[in-house]
């Protein structure tokens, strides 16, 4: 009570685009206030109707967001009945208390038994949360399997490892350790073959994935496939995997003909931020990352790029996080934050893999704006790319293979007044654009 789940509750919905059903307010539609019914009918009747709007509120076919009085934990058995992922709100008492003095609120009339209430209650909402939250962007995270800390699985651990990262930090969970190379040299069909013959797991196991976005994108390939998919876990260990890469699921990996062409869906089951291994990336590697950044900034309106590490990493994993749980399988809204990447994707192709993912969003940034008619200003300033050296000719395949061209115009990311959204541009203008981002 006064936590903030009728704010924060509508706040994520509309970020999820799902239904928001508050249970205290279908219980007043139908059965008068909530002061009325304690009043006249006690506290026992009204745990009664709450157990049973929650019931109807799950047993619809949509998905939603439903806000569950926080008196609701103490009849335990409601949580145990809901197939629900369930989140705490939580807040201190002294917020709490400030929130509801005053009110007509039954339980809100007597400041000793509501801070004895909120003692007796926080145990057992740790028992019957999966998962703990202060605002909305917590809600969404927690709602998405991104973690500050991990929860170690209870059966076999197997880590796949950058080997570079693995000469700074620990694996963060103990198991056999199977290295992989930094970067795109990760994401190849002989990689992932090997990790197939090393594997020693059973389908009850999980597959930890340690270090940056290729990493966690053949590592969870690997995990997708195996045994026909096994579990695992994202643990990021740069900027751009923390931001974007190990985030909703997307695994891949590398052909020659283009980058990403065989992958599949397959959520990770825990995605650990964990600032420290920040401190040890090169500057190199945090400027590949800052091209994430502004493209979540741009699409947001928001400028993530100048908050502080620890907030930047949880801002921009929550917008993506939410766009990821909206569309989980890129039929729709997901493909928006690809923007400036069917570009990227182009000239890493057409430059044999010597430009470097972060260059390449860049890159791919700038067209994207020009063909938007949106200034580059911004992009400019920020992350100030260069034309690279490219075969145009490989690079126009690339692209086109990305993004089928069909009646002569290819579909792309563009930012609007909206956000992101996707178009049919004319493919003279996009070959135009791609090649004014190749060096002479």
């Amino acid at each position: 009570m006064g936590a903030g789940k009728s704010t924060v509750g509508p706040e994520v919905a509309a970020r999820l685009a799902r239904p928001f059903v508050s249970v205290d307010d279908a219980v007043e539609r139908a059965e008068g206030s909530i002061w009325e019914v304690f009043t006249e009918r006690g506290e026992p009747a009204f745990r009664e109707l709450e157990a049973r709007f929650a019931r109807e509120a799950l047993a619809a076919r949509e998905p939603s967001v439903i806000e569950v009085g926080g008196g609701a934990v103490e009849t335990r058995e409601l949580f145990r009945e809901l197939d629900a992922f369930v989140v705490h709100l939580d807040a201190d008492v002294e917020t709490c208390w400030r929130r509801v003095q005053g009110s007509r609120r039954p339980l809100a009339q007597d400041e000793a038994e509501f801070r004895r209430r909120f003692e007796l209650r926080g145990p057992l909402y740790a028992e019957a949360a999966d998962a703990a939250a202060g605002d909305a962007d917590g809600v969404v995270l927690a709602a998405a399997g991104v973690v500050r800390r991990l929860t170690p699985p209870g059966n076999g651990v197997e880590v796949v490892a950058d080997e570079r990262v693995l000469e700074l930090h620990d694996p963060p969970l103990d198991g056999p350790v199977h290295a992989v190379p930094s970067g795109e040299g990760a994401k190849t069909p002989e990689v992932a073959a090997r990790l197939w013959r090393e594997l020693r797991l059973d389908r009850s196991g999980t597959l930890v994935a340690f270090g940056g976005g290729c990493t966690t994108d053949v590592a969870g390939f690997a995990a997708a496939t195996y045994l026909r998919g096994i579990a695992w876990i994202a643990v990021p260990t740069t900027l751009v995997g923390q931001v974007d890469a190990a985030i909703g699921g997307k695994t891949a990996i590398d052909l020659p003909e283009g980058k990403n062409l065989v992958g599949a869906f397959h959520w990770p089951r825990q995605t650990l931020l964990e600032p420290r291994y920040l401190a040890t990336l090169p500057d190199e590697q945090r400027r590949e990352g800052m091209a994430e950044v502004v493209k979540t900034g741009l699409l947001a309106d928001e400028p993530l790029w100048e908050l502080p590490d620890p907030e930047l990493v949880r801002r921009c994993a929550a917008f993506k996080s939410a766009i990821c749980l909206r569309d989980p399988h890129d039929h729709g809204i997901r493909q928006t934050l690809n923007l400036g990447h069917t570009f990227a994707h182009a000239l890493e192709a057409g430059s044999n893999g010597e430009v470097t993912h972060g260059r390449a969003v860049a890159l791919g940034l700038l067209a994207a704006l020009r063909l938007s008619g949106q200034p580059t200003d911004l992009v400019d300033e920020v992350l100030a790319p260069k034309p690279v050296r490219a075969e145009r000719e490989r690079a126009w395949r690339a692209l086109l293979r990305d993004k089928k061209s069909t009646g002569g115009a290819v579909t792309l990311v563009l930012l609007g007044a909206e956000g992101g959204y996707t178009a049919e541009v004319p493919a003279g203008d996009v070959r135009r654009a791609l090649d004014e981002l190749i060096a002479a």
